[in-house]
């Protein structure tokens, strides 16, 4: 099985924000798209105002992340992404950690290959 088809919605009344699991910042997210078979999603992601998420990640998969409002500020790159800043990582890049001063939603895709 794939994700599903979907054709435009309106994903403001489609999709509630929901908590990450076992985050406890108040991120929140709206998966948009699921492939329970190989687990790859796409997602909007939501930070709330004045957080700072406490270390570097790194995953083993792909994830592709598109600032769609706001700004993240990469502590360890001591660099500001904002709106229409586009990352594609690799599994095994390293990132953050980030502090969120005025809030931030990023829409992402994650995928193995």
């Amino acid at each position: 099985m794939a994700k599903p088809e979907i054709e435009f919605i309106d994903v403001d009344t489609e999709y509630e924000w929901r908590p990450v699991e076992g985050d406890t910042l108040g991120i929140k997210e709206k998966i948009l798209s699921l492939d329970p078979e190989t687990k790859s999603y796409s997602r909007l992601l939501k930070f709330p105002p004045g957080i700072r998420t406490p270390q570097t990640l790194m995953h083993d998969f792909w994830e592709e992340v598109y600032i769609v409002e706001g700004e993240l500020i990469d502590l360890a790159k001591k660099k500001t992404f904002c709106k229409g800043f586009y990352a594609c990582r690799p599994p095994g890049m390293k990132h953050g950690p980030y502090e969120v001063p005025r809030g931030c939603i990023t829409f992402e895709i994650r995928y193995y290959k």
